[in-house]
């Protein structure tokens, strides 16, 4: 079992607010702020961002790949249309997608710093 994830981010003043629109719609919020990080979660922090202010942008196809899972493939779309909104790269619009053993539904974003964010449900078969 995983506890949480860090993301690290060149500016939290750009990111946190980011990740507080893109994480909404799957029931995440923000639990704890601190001048170098933020904690995100539903009731315990499960998505931290820690400030790197030196950090060079990530190059695409690299940086960190982390995947939530929503309750709906509404909360899919809402979560990346929030993304987009927040200033988000589109990086695999919602959509059927085929996986090793599984059909999912999900979507992708690059956060600010070109992190890849991936939200996914798997519909009742």
């Amino acid at each position: 079992m995983i506890d949480h994830v860090s993301i690290a981010v060149r500016d939290i003043a750009i990111s946190g607010p980011f990740y507080d629109a893109a994480l909404a719609p799957i029931g995440y919020r923000r639990l704890i702020t601190y001048p170098d990080r933020v904690g995100f979660g539903k009731t315990y922090p499960e998505i931290w961002l820690n400030s790197r202010p030196g950090m060079a942008a990530v190059d695409r196809d690299t940086g960190a790949h982390v995947c939530l899972r929503a309750r709906s493939s509404e909360a899919v779309d809402a979560f990346h249309k929030a993304a987009l909104l927040q200033g988000g790269r589109d990086d695999g619009p919602p959509g059927p997608r085929k996986a090793a053993m599984v059909t999912y539904y999900g979507a992708f974003i690059r956060d600010p710093d070109g992190n890849r964010l991936e939200v996914m449900t798997v519909p009742a078969q």
